[in-house]
This record gives C-alpha cells, structure tokens and sequence, in this order.
C-alpha cells in the first residue's frame, strides 16, 4: 500500500491494541511512514504519545473490543476523521496457558471474548466502510498457535483456531469486492505476551509436569530474549497490505515459518495415509 504525497491521500489504518508489543510497533512506523492510523488501547493515556508525535495524522481512542458500544464510537470517529478505513488490524488480545483439564471456565471465556468475539465484532463494524470503498484489508494477528496447538496453549490455540478458520469463510466472502484477509502469525517476539500480559492457570497434577507445566514454565522464563524483532514485524505487515493482492497467511519468525511447514507437510502426510479409508465412507458409486 504506497503512500500518496497528498495528505488528504494518505492510507488510514485502524490498529486495536496499540500500548504495547506489535500493535505499538505498526503504528510508529505508520506514524514515520507519514500516513495515517487511528490507534487505540483500553487505556487512551498509554497511546497519547503517539497522537502528539503526529497531530492531524493520528487519532488515538479508547476502545475495548469486548464493547459494542465502544466499537460503535470509534467507528463513528474514524468516519467523522478520515472517512476512509483502508488497513483494519485486529491485534488486541492476550494468552491463556494452563492443562486443558485446569483450565479456569472464567479465563476461557474472557480469552475468547477477546481474542475471538471481540475481533468478530470489530471486523463487521469496519465491513461497510470498506464494501462501499471496494476496497480493504483486513489483517488479524493470530499465532503460529492458530495452525498448531501446543501443550499448556490449548484455550489460546483454540481461540486463534477459531479466527484462522472465520478469516477463510470472510476472504472468500469479500475478496469479490476488493477486501484483502490475511492472517498474521507471529512465533515467538519480544513483545509483553509472555510477560505482564500473559495469564496463567498453574498446573497442580504431576502427569503434566513434563508437557504442560513444563511450557507454561520455559514460556516464562524466556520472556524478553525471543528472537522476534517487532519492529521488522510491522514492516512485514506494511509489505503484504495490499488489498485483494494480500496472502492470505504470513507467518512471522524462522522459528514459526520451520515449525509451520513442517507441520502442515506432517497433516498432508497423515491425511494421506488414510486415503483408501476416508474415501470409502463414501457410497458406492454403483448404487
């Protein structure tokens, strides 16, 4: 998406979750790009430092996802700003680990009301803005843990999942009508998510200790010395929103590119094997 020497030109971009991680990292740049971006955070006050870096070009709102009427009121903002809505980046959410059979029913839900409701909702109320355009991207940053799911990440793999498989139906939807959908899948990045953002549900049965309980510790314990660069990560996201031209996946990091690939070669494989056996679950076509 090139930026245009006309300010009134300029793309604008919506990026949910902005204070910290990723989300900060793509506004900056979009911020140094010279163009503009509504950001937005829980807490308007950790975000105004970016709306003084450029004013006129950056409109920062309070907007948690998990709130219709904050939705509403943000898209109203946007509208009455820029009119437009060219790059919608669902990036607010969080991570949930425990054993699947510990896992909290409070923190389940409030995960999927954020990562998987929240980002539902955000998308629709963006979806008409960007029909009457024709034209958009869409990009939602999952996880490698939305193509594999991992001991101690299975309510967060399942909340990603589940926006890896929507975001299918969505392209296929709107991909007629010039809307771009891509997923974001990011490995390992030095980012708050396995620090302060990060909840936990410790595990206290010993059959975990090796597999779930073991994760939850390590993904502890390396917070801050992942080898995902943010800041290359935005210009990642920068290089693929190109509307309908966008891929519909991008995964983020050599250690969840290699993880990703060899996973998905592993499915086919699997798949495969059992060829002759899923095809007889048909009727005979004699019949």
């Amino acid at each position: 998406m090139p930026g245009f020497p006309e300010h009134d030109n300029t793309p604008v971009w919506f990026i949910t979750g902005c204070s910290t991680g990723l989300g900060r990292a793509l506004a900056e740049l979009i911020v140094q790009r010279g163009w503009r971006v509504v950001v937005t955070a829980r807490d308007k006050h950790a975000i105004a430092d970016i709306e003084r870096s450029a004013p006129g070009r950056v409109l920062a709102l309070s907007l948690d996802v998990t709130r219709p009427a904050d939705i509403d009121a943000a898209i109203a903002a946007t509208r009455e700003r820029f009119r437009r809505i060219d790059a919608l980046v669902n990036n607010a959410g969080y991570g949930y680990q425990s054993t699947v059979e510990e896992g909290e029913e409070d923190e389940i839900r409030a995960q999927f009301d954020t990562n998987v409701f929240g980002l539902f909702a955000m998308t629709r109320a963006v979806l008409p803005l960007m029909r009457e355009q024709r034209k958009g991207n869409i990009i939602n940053i999952t996880s490698v843990a939305g193509l594999i799911g991992y001991p101690g990440s299975g309510y967060y793999a399942a909340s990603k999942h589940a926006v890896e498989g929507w975001s299918d139906a969505l392209r296929a939807e709107v991909l007629p009508l010039g809307i771009g959908v891509t997923c974001v899948e990011p490995g390992p990045f030095r980012t708050d998510w396995a620090g302060r953002s990060l909840r936990q549900t410790t595990s206290g049965i010993a059959d975990y200790a090796d597999t779930a309980a073991k994760r939850l510790a390590v993904t502890k314990e390396t917070s801050g010395a992942q080898a995902g660069d943010p800041v290359e990560a935005a210009q990642a996201m920068v290089t693929i929103a190109n509307g309908a031209d966008a891929p519909r996946h991008l995964v983020l990091g050599a250690w969840g590119f290699n993880a990703v690939v060899e996973r998905l070669e592993e499915r086919v494989r699997d798949i495969s094997m059992q060829r002759d056996l899923s095809l007889s679950a048909d009727f005979d076509a004699e019949a």
